[in-house]
């Protein structure tokens, strides 16, 4: 058995490899995010020039600093965006020495995994569900009733959807890797499916804004890719071990 000297160098040991992985990633987010600043005020070029297109929308800003803010919070958000593959890959590694063989090499295969759903949710987002939430929004003009866009409202709108869809996009994998490690089993999840919906719902509620069409544009798509996660799990328990 370890004695108390053993257990505190070897906690010592873990808070240090800690320190130098945050140390490491936030070195990461800082390197990527001034090229990122730079790209940030032609991404926002674009992004007005895709909601024009939707019933020719025009867009305002209300204040001198607001599309100065607005760059930096596009540049924070790639910034992650790009940035997710290495901090992913830095943040397993400080995993995988607590982990066996066969763990390591299951953390190894879904490490770039889950970086590349979190890109393809917002990439998602903003292709295909944001511009429907926008058409939503036209929806309800009238000849007394005109709608005018503040640029900072829709692009913070577009960036909290954009992030819920990249975390939430993370349930194939989370599925997955339960069912995998032995934490719950395959039949346990199934069975509790209709409590997954209403938890998907609930996180949906909390991650969009308060309208139905938001919340349903994220929640059913997640649904789906927690059954596809499910279906990988089945997968790999049909097969031998």
């Amino acid at each position: 058995m370890p004695s108390q000297q053993d257990q505190e160098a070897n906690l010592i040991s873990h808070l240090e490899s800690l320190r130098q992985m945050l140390l490491r990633s936030l070195a990461i987010l800082a390197i990527g995010i001034i090229p990122l600043f730079w790209a940030s005020p032609y991404v926002l070029d674009w992004f007005c020039a895709q909601i024009a297109l939707q019933e020719g929308i025009k867009l305002h800003y209300f204040s001198p600093m607001e599309v100065f803010l607005l760059q930096v919070k596009i540049a924070a958000l790639l910034d992650c965006v790009v940035c997710s593959p290495a901090i992913a890959w830095n943040i397993w590694q400080f995993v995988l020495p607590a982990l066996y063989d066969n763990e390591r090499k299951f953390v190894r295969s879904i490490a770039w995994l889950t970086s590349g759903l979190f890109i393809a949710g917002v990439a998602f987002c903003l292709v295909v569900c944001f511009p429907l939430v926008v058409r939503f929004g036209m929806s309800f003009a009238e000849e007394t009733l005109l709608p005018v866009f503040g640029v900072s409202n829709l692009v913070s709108l577009s960036l909290w959807l954009s992030f819920a869809f990249g975390c939430m996009f993370q349930f194939p994998l989370v599925t997955y890797a339960l069912v995998r490690a032995d934490v719950v089993s395959y039949e346990t999840v199934c069975n509790k499916r209709p409590y997954v919906l209403v938890g998907i719902l609930l996180l949906s509620a909390l991650l969009t804004p308060p309208d139905i069409v938001s919340q349903l544009i994220l929640g059913l798509p997640s649904y789906a890719l927690f059954e596809a996660g499910l279906l990988a799990a089945r997968r790999y328990r049909g097969r031998p071990r």
